[in-house]
């Protein structure tokens, strides 16, 4: 029996009498033998099935990923929203000054508004992981709901500048929550042959938001009154009443049920996921199993423990990705494409319509992760991702220094186009998956948090600094602002090949193992796991009986 089992009965232990002890503590490791047991058979189950067939057991669980997913989409409409209404000349006109016959957003204000949403997701994010420890994840989304109703009223009735990023930094706080449940939903709920893919949903969710802002956008943005960029914050109205309409229906989340020991109510959790009455024993036991190997090293566990020995590297491993997404360009491509389009010479109108093409290769690129995200693996499709983004990245500045040729900007624009494509089909989507998947259960929450946070503390870093780089008042590097992306790049190439391990088809049990007897990242896809013999061992058994 491990100790972590032991603790769990040392109460009732003490309260028994001498010449029963004995009795009771084997009946008592007679029960964790069998849980063990039950535990070691689901993960092996679990890794037999193939994606149909975990799809066609668990469809339920498919279908409240697609829920988590829809979230992000959420999410990411108020992010693409939020960047590109700069790009709208009313808006422009309305909140900015005049420059050279148009209308520019002061640089100080510019940044602010794209800044300061991002410190707010990061806010909360990091808080939005304590409350989902406590709370649990359902009731901290409705919770999430409200504040964005909040947000989103704000940010239509603005008529004043200050007032808008108000409800910018209101409607951060809830992006930051949003973000961090959808993942830890879509990780905790996906069957493990869907995992990669369940989670990639959040790639694909976040090229989804974009494209349906950028057509909004289309059709809204040459108005010549405030509802030019009001109707876009208007339409998360919608988007948001989904999610509310469906959370009644949402199950909480067994895994945490399991770790406030509500055991019956993690089992009407499960049952409304799907799982039979035949299979409950056994998943059952597989999150007790999980859960015990774990509790001594995370027990009473804060933010301070994620960076603790036994834990640190997990943390990095975990946080990394989503960091390098930050760090290799696509706030910069993202943000201001649709504003370098225009810089580059082109209407209003058409710069949307070439914005809505960057939006369908973004959502051709996350559609194209999902196939290649366990094909590949994580760290290998992660790593010539960056391969590719650092070559596209320097090709765009070398023809960023070529300001006078407009063949050189269309170029530009095109490579730019090429990034979206690359970056959604790769590291847009591994980055998630390895959030969602390599965290300790105990730590999910705050793990991800912290991934969130430190992306978004890059970007708010970015939002600050870019305006000031790129802006034709400022610096007016404009295209060239690609060489520092790229440069960058190159470093995020070299973390990734020497520490990034490959953790697809792994259980969570089976990284639990792996990182606490410290395998070395580059031996992660070829070690045997002890929990893999076991549950060979009892798969084997099991036939023989």
């Amino acid at each position: 029996m491990s100790d972590p089992e032991k603790n769990a009965f040392t109460p009732a232990l003490n309260d028994i009498k001498a010449e029963d002890h004995a009795v009771v503590t084997g009946k008592i490791e007679t029960v964790i033998v069998n849980n063990e047991h039950l535990g070691h058979l689901a993960n092996f189950e679990d890794h037999q099935l193939t994606k149909l067939e975990a799809a066609k057991k668990h469809p339920w669980q498919v279908v409240w990923c697609l829920y988590a997913a829809w979230i992000v989409i959420l999410a990411s409409f108020e992010g693409l929203a939020g960047g590109n209404v700069i790009g709208i000349p009313q808006f422009r006109k309305d909140f900015g000054k005049p420059f050279n016959g148009d209308y520019v957003l002061d640089g100080n204000w510019q940044s602010a508004i794209n800044g300061g949403p991002n410190a707010s997701v990061a806010i909360g994010s990091l808080i939005t992981a304590y409350w989902a420890d406590v709370f649990g994840r359902k009731w901290l989304l409705m919770f999430g709901c409200l504040i964005g109703y909040a947000g989103i009223t704000l940010e239509i009735t603005a008529n004043t500048i200050a007032m808008f990023f108000a409800g910018k930094l209101i409607n951060g706080f809830a992006i930051g929550l949003y973000l961090n449940l959808s993942v830890t939903l879509l990780g905790e709920f996906a069957p493990l042959a869907l995992r990669g893919v369940m989670v990639s949903l959040s790639a694909v969710s976040y090229s989804i938001g974009p494209l349906l802002a950028t057509i909004i956008m289309n059709f809204t943005s040459s108005k010549d009154d405030q509802w030019a960029y009001r109707a876009i914050f208007a339409s998360q109205y919608g988007f948001l009443a989904i999610v509310t309409i469906f959370w009644f229906f949402l199950p909480e989340s067994p895994w945490w049920l399991m770790t406030k020991n509500k055991e019956e109510q993690a089992q009407r959790s499960l049952r409304k996921l799907g799982v039979s009455e035949e299979e409950m024993p056994k998943r059952m036991a597989y999150i007790r199993l999980t859960l015990a190997k774990i509790r001594n090293e995370t027990e009473g566990v804060t933010y301070l423990e994620c960076f603790r020995a036994s834990n640190l590297r997990r943390t990095i491993i975990t946080v990394a990705p989503l960091t390098i997404q930050a760090l290799c360009g696509i706030g910069f491509i993202g943000s201001y494409f649709t504003y370098y389009v225009q810089l580059a010479g082109y209407e209003t109108q058409e710069s949307f319509h070439i914005t809505i093409g960057q939006q369908i290769l973004s959502l051709t690129g996350s559609c194209t992760s999902l196939f290649l995200i366990d094909r590949m693996g994580r760290r290998s499709l992660t790593f010539w991702s960056l391969v590719g983004l650092t070559i596209l990245l320097m090709l765009a500045g070398g023809l960023g220094t070529q300001t006078e040729n407009p063949a050189a900007v269309k170029g530009v624009i095109a490579f730019e186009l090429l990034y979206t494509l690359w970056y959604n089909a790769s590291i847009a989507a591994t980055a998630y998956t390895l959030l969602a998947e390599t965290a300790t259960t105990r730590l999910r929450g705050k793990s991800i948090a912290l991934g969130v946070a430190l992306q978004n503390a890059v970007f708010t870093m970015w939002s600050f600094v870019l305006p000031y780089i790129f802006n034709p008042d400022q610096a007016n590097l404009g295209a060239k602002t690609a060489f520092i992306f790229g440069g960058i790049s190159v470093l995020c190439m070299l973390y990734i090949w020497f520490y990034q391990p490959e953790t697809a088809g792994r259980s969570f049990e089976e990284l639990d193992e792996l990182f606490m007897k410290r395998v070395p990242a580059r031996q992660f896809k070829g070690y045997k796991t002890d929990a893999e013999s076991q549950s060979e061992l009892v798969r084997q058994q099991q036939a023989l009986n």
